[in-house]
C-alpha cells in the first residue's frame, strides 16, 4: 500500500520524513509495547501506535521501521520529529485509534505482520 493512500485513508498528517518517496508498504503491526516490536523481522513494514515519545523512534529505527503512525490523536514532540528526520522515518499523526487504523487499512489491502 502506498503511502499516499495510508494518509488519505486515515485522516493523517505527516509530520516527519519525505512524500517524495512513496513507500510501498505491505504489512502493518498495532503496538505500545515497544518490547514486541522489536521482535518483528519484516520489511516494509507500518508500526500503528498510541505511543508518543522518543523511544518509539529509536525503537522503529533498530527494527527497519519505514513508517510510524501515531494514533488517538497523539503529537509528535519537537524531540521526536527531528529524530525520525535524521534517521529517515516517516511519521504520521491520525485523530484515529488503533482499532480503526488498523481496520481502515487492512481492509483496504495492509497485511497484518502475524
Amino acid at each position: 500500500m502506498k503511502l499516499s493512500e495510508i494518509i488519505e485513508l486515515t485522516n493523517a498528517r505527516l509530520v516527519a520524513g519525505c512524500t517524495e518517496e512513496d513507500h510501498d508498504l505491505q504489512k502493518a503491526f498495532s503496538s505500545d509495547l515497544m518490547s514486541d516490536v522489536l521482535t518483528l523481522d519484516d520489511d516494509h513494514l507500518l508500526l500503528i501506535t498510541g505511543l508518543a515519545n522518543v523511544q518509539l523512534i529509536r525503537t522503529a529505527e533498530m527494527a527497519d521501521i519505514e513508517v510510524v503512525v501515531l494514533a488517538r490523536n497523539k503529537k509528535a514532540t519537537a524531540e521526536m520529529i527531528s529524530l525520525a528526520n535524521e534517521n529517515g522515518l516517516v511519521l504520521l499523526e491520525t485523530p484515529y485509534s488503533i482499532f480503526r487504523t488498523s481496520g481502515i487499512l487492512y481492509k483496504n489491502g495492509l497485511e497484518p505482520v502475524y
